[in-house]
């Protein structure tokens, strides 16, 4: 079993930034892409940004690009988030994910960590 485990989310004012981090217990894949998602209440999950350790190849959702960068250690099996520019629309529960392909599709990431939430006031 592989465990994810994230930082602390937080609360923020519009326009500033936040940064979150997830570390995993042990590397399932040999190639591992490991992801941010978020989900909104009476919304579905939908992805940030993944990114892979072989390529070190990323990918972002329309909606953060250029106001977000996830970057990882290797060595540590840990990911991570950096968010600016925030919105009231960043508002959401954020959740770590370790999956095998570089897709921001919540159905293609086997393993989740709990979520953290993060909430951006206008």
């Amino acid at each position: 079993q592989v465990q994810l485990v994230e930082s602390r989310g937080g609360s923020v004012q519009a326009g500033g930034a936040l940064s979150l981090s997830c570390a995993a217990s042990r590397n399932p894949y040999s190639s591992i892409c490991m992801g941010w998602f978020r989900q909104s209440p009476g919304k579905e999950r939908e992805g940030v940004a993944v990114i892979c350790t072989a390529s070190g190849n990323s990918l972002y959702a329309d909606s953060v690009k250029g106001r977000s960068t996830i970057s990882q250690d290797n060595a540590k099996n840990m990911v991570s988030l950096q968010m600016n520019s925030l919105k009231p629309e960043d508002t959401a529960m954020y959740y770590c994910a370790a999956g095998r392909y570089r897709f921001l599709n919540p159905t293609d990431f086997r393993y989740w960590g709990q979520g953290t939430q993060v909430t951006v006031s206008s």
